[in-house]
Formats: structure tokens, sequence, C-alpha cells
């Protein structure tokens, strides 16, 4: 499974995961010190195989790393943060 590293693309404000060929995405939009994560996709080819759980486990590690907080307004972000207490200093 070829899988890059998690990227904030600011001009599409969103962060982005490559991997075999394809882009899972996390859309975004700032408020003042806080990221509200939007939306959160996977390629059809891509899912089931943890990529946008990697996806935003990278993005949170970035928000947290600019010392903001994050916003889940998403289903799968609040189940993420649900699943992943370790991200709980991060959560607004």
């Amino acid at each position: 499974m070829d899988q890059g590293i998690v990227r904030n693309n600011k001009s599409l404000n969103r962060y982005e995961l490559d991997a075999d060929g394809a882009t899972a995405f996390a859309d975004y939009r700032l408020a003042p010190g806080k990221v509200i994560i939007t939306h959160t996709e996977t390629p059809r080819p891509l899912r089931g195989r943890g990529i946008a759980s990697k996806l935003v486990q990278g993005a949170l590690e970035q928000i947290r790393a600019d010392g903001l907080k994050v916003v889940a307004g998403c289903g799968f972000v609040v189940d993420y943060l649900e699943k992943h207490p370790e991200f709980a200093d991060v959560a607004a």
C-alpha cells in the first residue's frame, strides 16, 4: 500500500493524503483559534483500509502543532475523537 504523508492544502482548505494514486481529503474552514473539519472523503478504492483514520490523525497532529483546536463538523471526525482520547486536548 503506497501512502504518503498528510499535507495541509491551504489553497483548497483541506488536509490531503495520497494513497495508491488517489487522494483522501478532509475539508475545513478556519475560525479564530479553531479548525472546523466539515467533511471527510475517501475515494471508493481506498475505503476499508484505515486511510481516513490516518488522514484525520495527521490533520489533528498538525492542528495540535499549530496550537489550534479542532471542531468536529462531520461524523467521522466525531467518531475518531471518541475512539482516540489521546486527542482530547485538541478538541474544542
